[in-house]
């Protein structure tokens, strides 16, 4: 009888080796396809995955991200116009190289100068009650207002109304 217990607890030990094994593979599968889906998230949502004052995924809003960097190589990662609003009051007087924002299309950073902005419209906007979207190309933003309403504006008015509006 003891011999069949030893024999026994060694199958149930081989049995729990097996399923640890096949459970930690299994657990490193999904973080390899993590790993992969990651690596096709922008550089800079790879550098700053979170919007540095609200949190949210940065890759999930690819569209509304923005990009500060200022003249000192720091740089700001947020989430939405909204939180670089944030950003760019708090740091008042900092010399400012680049504002990126994402394109709302395309996903790839852009100038935000450069930007044609698109405030209001039936789209629900990112931490804010009035939508500011930006756009590469000109077209691009009329296209966009012809199927969901708003107006065109310059990056300084939509900066301006970010600062005025607040958050949801």
């Amino acid at each position: 009888m003891k011999k069949h217990l030893g024999s026994f607890f060694i199958m149930i030990s081989i049995a729990l080796a097996a399923s640890s094994a096949m459970s930690t593979e299994h657990q490193h599968g999904e973080h390899q396809q993590a790993l992969t889906a990651d690596s096709n998230a922008p550089a800079d949502v790879k550098l700053h995955g979170d919007c540095a004052y609200c949190g949210m995924n940065r890759g999930k809003f690819a569209h509304s991200r923005m990009l500060i960097t200022y003249a000192d190589g720091k740089s700001t990662a947020t989430c939405s116009i909204h939180c670089a609003a944030i950003d760019l009051k708090n740091s008042k007087g900092a010399a400012i190289k680049s504002v990126q924002v994402g394109d709302f299309n395309t996903k790839v950073l852009i100038d935000a100068e450069k930007a044609f902005w698109v405030i209001g419209g039936d789209r629900r906007g990112v931490m804010t009650k009035t939508p500011k979207w930006a756009f590469a190309e000109k077209t691009a933003a009329e296209a966009f207002i012809k199927d969901h309403g708003g107006k065109l504006a310059t990056y300084h008015e939509a900066l301006s109304l970010a600062e005025k509006d607040g958050g949801k």
